[in-house]
């Protein structure tokens, strides 16, 4: 059901990873906006992290009052960064980085541990580097439908590789309340990663099965976890 005072909840802005653009959030867009909440999906350009700090707080300038801000896997490192606007209540990471002061992905995932799964990541050209197309659905998204998995890895974004090293001034969870959502059969991320990072940060943990696109594979899950947070710092 619609909530008509939406004027009371706060903004939901949602910040896409790397290899993608912000369109896997519809429909996680389409649950929280029937809720009645005010949803705006930042498209980064995933060049540089200054870059796409600099996009994602134009967006939360945009909004009225307080805002709740959500990342998947790269875009936790953005919101980390981005978050400690005045505007940003809370921040909300799904399967996603979630670094600390003066860390970055690149040093996150450095010396993964052993038998965890590699990234069919290859070789960067001119500065950016995509997924094998071939690999893109076993170890991105498992759990979506052929046919828009194929489409994923074929629409797929380059990312910066100055984006992965860009390190954390200050991280927004250190002052900020955070939610993390733990994806269980995450190939791209190990879930044991997520969850210690979820576990530093002192995140409110909720844990779903679901492949890295669980933002597009399990959208309720999502949802249900933003506006878990969402309604948790309404009332106070």
């Amino acid at each position: 059901m619609a909530n008509n005072s939406n004027s009371a909840l706060p903004a939901i802005v949602l910040v896409h990873g790397g290899f993608v653009d912000g369109s896997g959030w519809e429909d996680v867009y389409r649950i929280l906006k029937k809720d009645g909440y005010r949803v705006s999906i930042v498209q980064n350009p995933t060049t540089s992290l200054a870059d796409d700090v600099a996009v994602t707080k134009r967006v939360i300038a945009e909004q009225k009052g307080p805002v709740i801000l959500v990342g998947h896997s790269y875009g936790g490192a953005v919101i980390t960064e981005a978050g400690t606007d005045p505007s940003v209540s809370g921040v909300v990471y799904i399967t996603a980085f979630a670094p600390d002061r003066g860390e970055s992905v690149a040093s996150l995932i450095k010396d993964p541990p052993p038998g965890a799964p590699v990234p069919p990541i290859l070789p960067p050209t001119d500065g950016f580097l995509a997924l094998d197309k071939t690999k893109f659905a076993a170890s991105f998204a498992a759990d979506v439908s052929p046919d828009k998995a194929d489409f994923m890895a074929n629409s797929q974004v380059p990312w910066g590789v100055a984006a992965l090293s860009g390190a954390i001034t200050e991280p927004a969870w250190k002052a900020k309340p955070s939610w993390y959502l733990v994806a269980t059969d995450d190939r791209m991320i190990p879930p044991a990663a997520q969850r210690l990072m979820a576990k530093r940060v002192d995140a409110t943990v909720a844990e779903a099965k679901g492949s890295h696109a669980i933002y597009v594979s399990q959208p309720k899950a999502v949802a249900e976890l933003i506006k878990k947070a969402a309604m948790s710092l309404s009332v106070k």
